[in-house]
């Protein structure tokens, strides 16, 4: 346990020396990411669908506010809908400005997990977005999770029905089928709703645990998260109709809950047995304060100075062999 700490402390003190540095290049990654995944997945418009484009956007991003990188993700998957249909580019923007009013209005400063969310959907670990927000974040992080499951759901759409979605005509009674069909396809889609909905609960559900006045709140909030994602989509599948793999779902919950204590060591680590209660009063009050001491190790700065006495001797019979020289 020490051994982890020591190397906690060394890696937040490494963030701390060059955080500037590391918060850049982990934008830059996160919209490489998203718009490789972007271009694999859609790929409709030739031109964006280039890598040096991909990457000059994605080095631009580094320098960028989050919530700037999410506007220009949009406008990445809006540019390639627009050369598959213009009816569907229509009915995402209008989408997607729903869902960013929603996102601006309610949890602004959670950009990243928007982003992260379709990508976790890709990787199969999207539970570890409600997990970890449900920490860090505050109920209204499940509008965030909730507009990053609606993404990764519609692109999920579009790449599985290219063809009919292409298959447009100028024809005014065609353009209307077209837009039924397209949102009919885009909100008709129970399991987004399902997981939307477990995503939300689980976000509420963690925070309020994990800020409970009790010991180990932290830990019981995500054992008590695991158990409430299962049982919400469990039920929602009955419910709902919808077809998942109950396995599936349970394998990948526990593996989220892994990555997720992993992250809760780095964010909260605290020694629960020297807990200490603080008593005192002013002149309009009485405080009861509970104090909990966090685990922390100082790591040591060793420097190894080596002395080679060989080599010290050598260099004095030398000296002395020159002396003799210069006497004669």
């Amino acid at each position: 346990m020490t051994t982890l700490l020591v190397i906690r402390e060394q890696l937040m003190g490494f963030f701390s020396r060059f955080e500037a540095y590391i918060v850049a290049v982990l934008k830059f990654l996160t919209a490489l990411t998203a718009l490789l995944i972007i271009n694999s997945d859609l790929g409709f418009m030739s031109k964006l669908d280039n890598g040096a484009i991909v990457l000059i956007v994605s080095l631009i991003c580094s320098f960028l506010p989050m919530n700037l990188i999410v506007i220009i993700i949009a406008v990445f998957v809006l540019l390639h809908l627009y050369s598959l249909s213009l009816e569907c580019a229509a009915i995402v923007a209008m989408l997607f400005l729903i869902m960013f009013v929603m996102y601006f209005r309610f949890s602004p400063k959670d950009a990243v997990a928007v982003i992260l969310t379709p990508v976790c959907f890709m990787l199969r670990i999207p539970y570890v977005i409600p997990l970890t927000l449900g920490f860090v974040g505050t109920p209204m992080s499940c509008v965030s999770v909730g507009c990053g499951t609606a993404v990764y759901f519609m692109l999920s759409y579009v790449k599985d029905n290219a063809d009919q979605l292409a298959s447009t005509t100028t024809d005014a009674e065609s353009a209307l089928g077209s837009f039924k069909y397209i949102i009919d396809g885009l909100l008709g889609n129970d399991k987004m709703l399902l997981m939307i909905i477990a995503f939300a609960v689980v976000v509420v559900a963690v925070f309020m645990i994990k800020s409970l006045p009790i010991d180990y709140s932290w830990i019981i909030a995500l054992g008590l998260g695991v158990v409430v994602n299962i049982l919400v989509i469990l039920i929602g599948c009955s419910a709902l109709e919808v077809d998942m793999s109950v396995g599936g779902v349970i394998l990948s919950t526990l593996i989220c809950a892994i990555i997720v204590f992993v992250i809760q060591f780095f964010i909260f680590n605290v020694d629960y047995s020297r807990t200490e209660n603080v008593q005192f009063e002013d002149d309009e009050y009485y405080y009861y304060v509970k104090a909990i001491p966090k685990m922390s190790v100082e790591a040591r700065n060793v420097n190894v100075k080596r002395i080679n006495h060989r080599y010290d001797d050598d260099d004095d019979d030398e000296e002395e062999y020159d002396d003799e020289l210069d006497y004669l």
